[in-house]
């Protein structure tokens, strides 16, 4: 049986919960986008040096990559835990573990000093960070969800999601006030050591805020209704993850299909780009540095807009808005770089993010509405994390190797079509959630069925 839908909670309550979930995906994020604009500018040079220049920046990509396959075990290991012991320990645990690699990224010597070692450590610091970011996405999210208004879920849960583009705004910010005030020389002698070193300042801040709110109330009536399940059973629940395949592995699927042209084009325009801009067009990296600087901006500002317009429309029109508009806007976004513009490169890659946010946007609240609350940490972070080994992983890796082997961007550009393609047809397919009530134990007439005549005669009766 459903449990009520909960009240609520005070706008005041709502808020600061909101910013414990935007204050953390911000720092992890920050440190998660830190590495991969430092692997596109200094880190081929300071841990790669024998390889040429590209080679080098295809091997920082590698380890850039590295940190993806570590997501979905995150995502396994804090989805478990986080839907039997609660969503607010594992963002703890996780922000602890995202700055603390992070900070000892600041801290590494480089190939210079302790020679292949130095590759070795930082592929270790990048898979803890993929780690913890594997559990961070699909806790913050929740938390707010959960807590939120179900009329305004969209809007709330958007919140979360712009913890992306402010991690990538301070991350670029800190990089391009860096190197307009540094040489190049000081910048990759120590200058890059900065800003990884002030990811400790973050975690302080981030853990001073999250700490101080209350577990999700869904989380905590789903867990007294499976405590007296249990008690009328006298067996103990599923493994959420057995619980997540057996019961939601469509939403599994869709899930991860629809994250495809989200990843992918997010990491072309924001991640490759600096490598394209500095290589193919010759732009300097300062440029397209402030490129990606003011696009963070405008990304951070269209994504609550486009969640409170999920609210009103549905979550599927808005992503569908998102899948379709990045896919036809790829040969526009190259051939605008092409033109060696800063107002063209500005205008790439600002209209890219703003499609990219149409689909980011809903997903926070789409993702959660999919599955039950006891299997809904599992369920978000299996079907986000998973599908990142195959799509924002490899793409600045792939966009590189493409642009090495045919030195065109219009292979670069079939590419993220194809993924927009999967995204679509995965929405299609997608059933709209914007009307689920989320203290729903169990969402799905069929699923309560199934559960309830696996449990004994008594137990059903009861």
């Amino acid at each position: 049986m459903a449990a009520p839908a909960t009240a609520p909670p005070p706008p005041s309550n709502l808020r600061r919960i909101v910013a414990a979930s935007l204050v953390g995906t911000t720092v992890e994020w920050y440190d998660f986008f830190l590495y991969g604009s430092a692997a596109a500018l200094v880190f081929n040079k300071l841990f790669f040096p024998e390889s040429d220049p590209l080679v080098g920046t295809l091997l920082s990509f590698l380890t850039y990559a590295v940190g993806f396959a570590a997501r979905p075990i995150g995502a396994l290991v804090f989805g478990h835990y986080g839907d039997r012991l609660g969503r607010k320990k594992l963002l703890v645990l996780s922000l602890l573990m995202m700055g603390g690699a992070t900070f000892a990224i600041g801290l590494l010597p480089t190939h210079a000093t302790i020679g292949s070692a130095a590759p070795v450590l930082l592929t270790v610091l990048r898979l803890v960070q993929g780690f913890a970011l594997g559990g961070e996405w699909g806790g913050a999210v929740l938390l707010v969800s959960e807590h939120g208004d179900a009329k305004r879920r969209g809007f709330w849960a958007s919140w979360p999601q712009t913890g992306a583009p402010a991690g990538q705004l301070l991350a670029t910010g800190v990089l391009s006030a860096l190197t307009a005030l540094m040489s190049d020389s000081a910048f990759e002698s120590w200058g890059w050591r900065i800003p990884f070193l002030l990811s400790g300042v973050l975690v302080i801040l981030g853990l001073w805020i999250r700490l101080s709110v209350d577990e999700s109330p869904v989380f905590k009536e789903a867990l007294l209704q499976a405590e007296r399940r249990k008690a009328a059973a006298g067996a103990a629940e599923k493994m959420p993850l057995v619980a997540v395949l057996r019961h939601h592995w469509r939403d599994v699927i869709i899930a991860m299909g629809a994250r495809m042209a989200e990843n992918i084009s997010y990491y072309v325009i924001t991640a490759f780009i600096l490598v394209y801009a500095t290589t193919a067009v010759d732009l300097s990296k300062q440029t397209a540095l402030n490129a990606v600087l003011v696009a963070s901006a405008v990304h951070f500002a269209v994504i609550p807009l486009w969640g409170a317009l999920s609210d009103r429309i549905g979550r599927r029109p808005v992503y569908l808005i998102g899948a379709i508009g990045v896919g036809l806007w790829m040969f526009p976004f190259f051939a605008l770089i092409d033109s060696r513009s800063f107002g063209s490169l500005l205008l790439a890659v600002t209209v890219g993010l703003i499609f990219h946010g149409a689909m980011y946007a809903p997903q926070a609240a789409f993702f959660a509405e999919m599955f039950a609350t006891r299997m809904r940490y599992s369920g978000a972070s299996i079907g986000a994390q998973f599908s990142s080994v195959a799509a924002g992983a490899p793409a600045p890796l792939i966009a590189t190797a493409l642009l090495a082997d045919f030195g065109t961007s219009t292979p670069i550009s079939l590419y993220v079509i194809a993924a927009a393609l999967i995204t679509v047809l995965a929405i299609v397919c997608a059933k709209e959630t914007r009307s689920r009530d989320l203290a729903d134990i169990e969402p799905g007439a069929g699923q309560q069925a199934t559960d309830a005549e696996e449990l004994p005669a008594d137990a059903r009766t009861a």
